[in-house]
């Protein structure tokens, strides 16, 4: 058993802890697999009524999978680069079906992989200090780990926008926008969490706990992000873009063009087609494309120049968003040798 995720019973609740916080507590594989197989335990125990993750230290819930380790192993020649994503992306549907009540005390960054392990569960409770961000295609990747099923769900067409620019929403955006479910300050966060050991009714107490975090700063812009993303191409949506006035509209045309433009590409479609696909469905397409990237060249570029070199200048291939096939990206939606990902 690793001690980078930590079990805990305690009273009728059953405690999950992210364990890494040097490492801003990372997803790995092992991680994945110990949670999978410790909610597979608590769902059959009477005892356990409700299930809580947290992370370890200040900063961070759960700032995204381990990707490095996944390019190291592309360095050195290793197989089974999707195995992770795989047993991941499991992990999220498993989460996402859990029968019981399964709260999230989200105090700090939530990215990526952090996203997939609190998003889908029931109750999504974020402090001052919750930073919610689906970086990928700044790495040459896609927002996975439900992405495609949650991110076009979300108000506005505010899931494309957080796809497709990275866009970092705070405490009270994640609120307006249906990514959390409650607004707890940090110096509640304890005592809430010893509250939920003893909790008959957690909706009970979730709102008694909840102080409304005031006016989203992002939701301001929410007609104009909705009559921007609902374009139904990258071309068009850049156009009205750069049609816009104002600063805000400036500088998310600059983010976006400064992404790997595959990826941006890849996760228009993508969440264009998860908006109709049931979580399992949407699970196995994501297992599609990830199969496809990870036999390409811009996410392992996107991983060099951000957390390994970390010179912040990727050589992305094809380097402009008007150079993307879109022969190419349906590619990435085709079943993958190996088969699709098995979700029962």
């Amino acid at each position: 058993m690793t001690d980078e995720i930590l079990f805990e019973q305690r009273g009728a609740a059953g405690f999950i802890i992210l364990n890494r916080p040097k490492a801003l507590n990372a997803l790995n594989h092992p991680m994945v697999k110990a949670m999978a197989a410790k909610l597979d335990e608590w769902e059959k125990d009477d005892s356990i009524r409700h299930v809580v993750i947290t992370g370890a230290g200040e900063k961070a819930f759960c700032a995204g999978g381990d990707i490095r380790k996944v390019y190291e192993m592309k360095k050195a020649g290793e197989p089974g680069l999707a195995d992770f994503f795989g047993d991941e992306y499991v992990l999220n549907a498993r989460i996402k079906a859990y029968s019981k009540p399964y709260v999230s005390l989200i105090d700090g960054i939530v990215m990526g992989g952090g996203v997939g392990l609190s998003v889908h569960g029931r109750y999504r409770v974020g402090s001052e200090f919750t930073l919610f961000a689906m970086p990928e295609t700044g790495i040459g990747f896609f927002p996975d780990v439900g992405g495609g099923y949650f991110l076009p769900r979300l108000p506005q067409f505010v899931g494309t926008y957080c796809a497709l620019s990275a866009g970092r929403l705070k405490q009270a955006d994640c609120l307006a926008a249906g990514i959390l479910t409650h607004a707890v300050p940090r110096e509640k966060i304890a005592e809430l969490a010893k509250a939920l050991e003893t909790a008959g009714d957690v909706d009970a107490l979730l709102a008694a706990f909840h102080q409304d975090p005031g006016a989203s700063d992002l939701m301001t812009h929410a007609d104009l992000i909705e009559s921007v993303f609902c374009a139904p191409t990258v071309a068009e949506i850049m156009s009205r873009l750069d049609a816009a006035e104002g600063e805000w509209a400036q500088k998310t045309a600059a983010d976006i063009r400064a992404k790997s433009p595959t990826s941006v590409h890849l996760a228009l479609e993508q969440v264009r087609r998860g908006a109709s696909l049931d979580f399992n469905a949407n699970m196995r397409m994501e297992y599609r494309i990830v199969s496809r990237i990870l036999q390409g060249h811009d996410f392992f570029e996107g991983v060099r120049a951000v957390l390994v070199d970390k010179d912040h200048a990727p050589d992305w291939k094809p380097a402009q968003l008007d150079q993307v096939d879109s022969a190419e990206i349906a590619s990435y939606f085709q079943e993958p040798e190996g088969g699709d990902l098995a979700l029962s």
